[in-house]
Formats: C-alpha cells, sequence, structure tokens
C-alpha cells in the first residue's frame, strides 16, 4: 500500500509545485507574473526533486506512467504493480491541479484568457501539427527515461540524493532545450490528472480542456518514447 499511496502524494506534490510556478508566473494579480520561462523551467526540475527525495525509498518515485511501463518493459518492475501506479499517478496529478486552482483561485478569477488558465493545468503545442506534437513529446520523453537509466553507469550517483540531483538536471535540460514546442508534458499523468481538474473544478471562464490534443499527445508520446528509451538501453552492450 505504501507505494501506490507515495506515488500519489509524490505526484500531487510534483503538480502543486510544476503547475503552480505556471500560475505564479503567467496568472493576472500574481506578484510573480512575468517572471517568465526560466523560472518555469527551474521549478519543474525542484518540483520533480524535492518529492523525488521525499518518497523515493517508498515507491522509486516514478510519478510518470511512461517510466513506470518502460522499466517494466525491461524487466526493472513489476507489471502487476503498474495498473496501480499509473492509477495513483493520474490521480495525484488531479488532486495536485486542484489544490492549485484552491491556492491560485483570486488569480483564476482575475485572469480572462482560457489558455493561460488552461496552461496552468496542463500542456498545449505552440503550433499544433498533431504528428510533430507526438513526435516532440516521444524525443523528449526518450532523453528522460534513457538517461534517467544512464545515471546508473555514473559512479557514486546511488548515494543518497546524487542520483535525483542528475534527474533535476534531466528534467531542465529537456525543458530548456526541447520544451517549447509541446510544453514538455513528457509524462501522461502530469498533464492528464491536472486537466481532468481543470475539466471538473468551477473555474471562471474557463472555456475547455483542449481533449482533442490532450487525449493524444501528451499520453501516447511519452509512452512511445519511453519504450523506446528503455528499450534501446537495454540493448546497448554496455
Amino acid at each position: 500500500m505504501l507505494p501506490y499511496l507515495a506515488e500519489f502524494l509524490g505526484t500531487a506534490m510534483l503538480i502543486l509545485l510544476g503547475d503552480g510556478v505556471v500560475a505564479n508566473v503567467t496568472l493576472n494579480k500574481s506578484g510573480m507574473k512575468g517572471a517568465g520561462s526560466i523560472q518555469i523551467t527551474f521549478a519543474w526540475g525542484l518540483a520533480v526533486l524535492i518529492p523525488a527525495c521525499i518518497f523515493g525509498a517508498a515507491s522509486g518515485a516514478s510519478f510518470n506512467p511512461a517510466l513506470t511501463i518502460a522499466l517494466a518493459a525491461i524487466g526493472k518492475f513489476s507489471w502487476a504493480m503498474v495498473p496501480g501506479y499509473i492509477l495513483a499517478q493520474v490521480l495525484g496529478g488531479c488532486f495536485g491541479g486542484c489544490i492549485v486552482y484552491l491556492f491560485f483561485k483570486d488569480q483564476f478569477d482575475a485572469t480572462e484568457d482560457a489558455a493561460t488558465k488552461l496552461g496552468c493545468f496542463s500542456t498545449g503545442p505552440a503550433v499544433r501539427n498533431i504528428p510533430r506534437n507526438l513526435f516532440c513529446e516521444a524525443v523528449g520523453t526518450f532523453v528522460l527515461v534513457f538517461a534517467i537509466l544512464g545515471i546508473g553507469h555514473v559512479t557514486g550517483a546511488s548515494t543518497v540524493g546524487v542520483s535525483n540531483l542528475f534527474v533535476f538536471g534531466i528534467i531542465v535540460a529537456v525543458g530548456m532545450s526541447l520544451g517549447g514546442t509541446t510544453g514538455y508534458a513528457i509524462n501522461p499523468a502530469r498533464d492528464l490528472g491536472p486537466r481532468i481538474a481543470h475539466a471538473i473544478l468551477p473555474i471562471k471562464n474557463k472555456g475547455d480542456s483542449n481533449w482533442s490534443y490532450g487525449l493524444i499527445v501528451p499520453i501516447f508520446g511519452p509512452i512511445i518514447g519511453g519504450l523506446v528509451g528503455a528499450l534501446l538501453f537495454n540493448v546497448i552492450p554496455w
């Protein structure tokens, strides 16, 4: 039970801090409005780092269905636990999204643009082109999963906290180098959970939740990229 609870709480914290920084710098009446993409990118790295340090020993700190599935595909995680992990991750993402709304409710009410509000919960393309958007998400997640597996080859990386610092660096690198096309979901739960929250919450003038994009690109792109990254890493004769 503890691993599933840890995945739920860890993903909820990830979304609280990750979506929280987006709300913090994009919504009207926020004291940090306009801080920009650099703050968002670094904060997303920290949003992964902090819960990973807290819950890593309990669950492995996946917080990401694409990573969970990829690890199971190469025998590093039990397939029997995959459905429970994914459910915990998506529910945690939804819960985290709800907390972000409650925290920034006054700022959401003061913001008129529906796209800005949705962007505080979920990702979206700078240029909508579903095949290319899928490719971008797949490539970003390939880098994430391949690099996480590669951390195991770094001397001393198994030291408590060191591997999590590497993951922080990976998230920031993916965001800064590849994030401008789709918002680098690279995690189905990071997008789906908060998107569900956006759909069910009574957000003033929120518009639609863009399910025509959300049910395709940020779900299947990361899963495909994660699987390719893990399988390729596994066949290389290191």
